[in-house]
């Protein structure tokens, strides 16, 4: 698809901001009226928003705001417990230390929050060194939870437009609701699949599911084409090939949307260019700018196409554009490439400001460079008080223009008003057999024979199923779904199927296996010896229903490599 259709996005907006920076007083010289003094306070009834087009709502909602309305607006944090208004006393303790209060809504109500991100650990999950802490559990806790963020927004000057509730709901590794939902093979896997309708069912149904929870943000799907050997990033990538993931992409972003939940593009321009870990350092993209333009751009410029509302910015040192600044902190990348070169006008959202490069400046200053390099929201602030402080003080001495701050407000309650009008779904949606089926159908379409041949993956007679450490719950949904489908599993005697996945290496193999399979990453089955290796590329247990499928002969493996693997050439399986 071509740059039209963010050509005609870019000029309706584009319009509106001009419209909302002249009102604003262009120039940066004149001040807007100041909120009340203190933070926590509250007009006593928001501004009407008219209705009609979101960007105009934006406009008509940005010029009522003083100050520090303004500033809450682009940020984004995190908060600690499962409740708004009701936490225990650890959590209180962890919020006093990241914003001086005690509870999630307090802290909306303080800083006149924009958003705010929901954390929680999974399985392999490599983004944990950012997650703090975890207030998701089940479907019924969050939508109480979101229940009582919305509630405590709606009080706020800007309370018209939808509060953002965000998360990392990228299925596969990074998952942070796992328990009572419809779980989607990782994104490798769709691109295993390789066919878009099959990836937007599936996320359609995964965007209800969240919109029912009362969440409107996602921050997936992974636009990074793998173009190296990531443990960051692996299987949360669709692929290596850029024509494949941008495909998928595309797919990914209408289901959210189609959904009502914003989708968010990352981690811009291309964490599967490097191989090193942006939570704990700083990694270098040394391609050419020939190289990004063609290898990791595409699948950007696809999304942006498919209409996704947010991007966010990754801490990456791209050499080629901007070289020695955090790509969270480059103007040259944000605002000259994503903007110019790509024509999004959407929402750029930071990559978490608490990770190890955004650590280089202390809290205020990170946000104001942030801010200043075309970021419109501000993800995860180390110290949510120094963020709003440095934003504040910014505003008032002129470095950070308010010119800058009134666009990117305007562009993040153009997002609210764009999902303002969504009907959220019944919470009974969840266990819908369409979405159930949804994401079956991607699982099984996923398996991929790497060794042997295509009917090979079918075993005969009884099937004993093993594991590498650690994966004793994958076993037991592959031993589940085996029995299900007709195939007698024993301890031991039959057939080996022996799991490996997401880390592993060649001593996790097992010698005597007659069929090894790799969940997540594959790399690992370059040393396997068993006469049949197969691929998931995923280890959800939607994934293991699939396999099931296959290794009883109901399915067949139809799965196309998404990335090579070293030493190992699959056959190409009839569809």
């Amino acid at each position: 698809m071509g740059r039209v259709p963010s050509l005609l996005r870019r000029v309706g907006v584009t319009s509106v901001l001009l419209a909302v920076l002249t009102a604003a007083g262009c120039t940066g010289t004149a001040e807007r009226p100041a909120a009340p003094a203190t933070p926590g306070a509250a007009s006593p009834s928001a501004a009407p928003a008219p209705a009609g087009d979101p960007a105009a709502r934006a406009a008509a909602l940005v010029a009522t705001l003083g100050d520090e309305d303004l500033v809450g607006q682009v940020l984004m944090p995190y908060a600690y417990g499962s409740s708004a208004t009701d936490v225990s006393a650890g959590s209180a303790q962890g919020n006093k230390a990241l914003a001086g209060v005690a509870t999630p809504a307090e802290m909306i109500a303080k800083y006149r929050l924009g958003g705010l991100i929901l954390v929680g650990f999974s399985a392999d999950d490599p983004t944990s060194g950012n997650q703090e802490t975890t207030n998701v559990d089940n479907p019924k806790q969050v939508h109480g939870l979101t229940t009582g963020l919305r509630a405590a927004a709606g009080k706020l000057p800007a309370g018209t437009a939808p509060f953002l509730i965000g998360t990392d709901q990228e299925y596969g590794v990074v998952t942070r609701i796992t328990d009572g939902v419809t779980q989607l093979p990782s994104a490798l896997a769709a691109g295993a699949a390789d066919d878009p309708a099959l990836t937007e069912a599936a996320w359609r149904a995964a965007g209800t599911e969240l919109a029912a929870m009362g969440i409107n943000l996602d921050f997936a799907p992974v636009a990074d084409v793998l173009a190296t050997r990531s443990t960051v990033i692996g299987s949360r990538s669709f692929g290596a090939d850029p024509k494949r993931v941008s495909a998928q992409v595309g797919g990914a972003v209408r289901g959210l949307q189609g959904a009502g939940v914003a989708a968010t593009l990352k981690h811009f321009p291309g964490h599967g260019h490097s191989s090193a870990d942006s939570h704990a350092e700083l990694p270098v993209l040394t391609q050419s700018r020939k190289v990004l333009d063609t290898g990791a751009l595409p699948p950007f410029a696809a999304g942006i196409d498919a209409g996704a509302w947010a991007v966010m910015s990754a801490h990456l040192d791209v050499r080629a554009v901007d070289p020695g600044t955090p790509g969270t902190f480059s103007r040259k990348l944000l605002t000259d490439v994503l903007r110019g070169q790509l024509g999004f006008q959407g929402v750029v959202i930071t990559d978490g400001m608490n990770m190890a490069p955004a650590k280089r400046y202390p809290p205020g200053e990170a946000a104001v460079r942030a801010l200043n390099a075309g970021n419109d929201l501000i993800l995860m602030p180390p110290n949510v008080t120094q963020a709003y402080d440095g934003l504040l003080a910014a505003l008032r001495d002129g470095s950070l223009p308010r010119t800058r701050l009134v666009e990117a407000v305007t562009r993040v309650l153009t997002l609210k008003f764009r999902l303002a009008d969504r009907p959220t779904p019944e919470m009974s949606t969840l266990t819908d057999d369409v979405h159930d089926k949804a994401a079956r159908d991607l699982a099984a379409a996923a398996v991929t024979v790497l060794r042997g041949s295509c009917t090979a993956a079918r075993v005969t007679g009884p099937v004993t199923v093993t594991a590498s450490g650690g994966r004793e719950r994958t076993r037991a949904a592959l031993t589940e779904a085996l029995t299900a489908a007709g195939v007698r599993v024993v301890p031991s005697g039959g057939t080996v199927v022996h799991l490996v996945g997401y880390g592993d290496g060649a001593g996790d193999l097992r010698a005597d296996a007659d069929v090894t399979v790799a969940m997540d990453t594959p790399y690992v089955l370059a040393k396997a010896t068993s006469p049949t290796l197969l691929a998931t590329w995923s280890s959800s247990r939607v994934s293991m229903v699939g396999l099931a499928a296959v290794l009883a002969g109901k399915a067949r493996p139809t799965g196309r490599a998404p990335m090579p693997v070293t030493g190992l050439r699959a056959p190409t399986c009839p569809r």
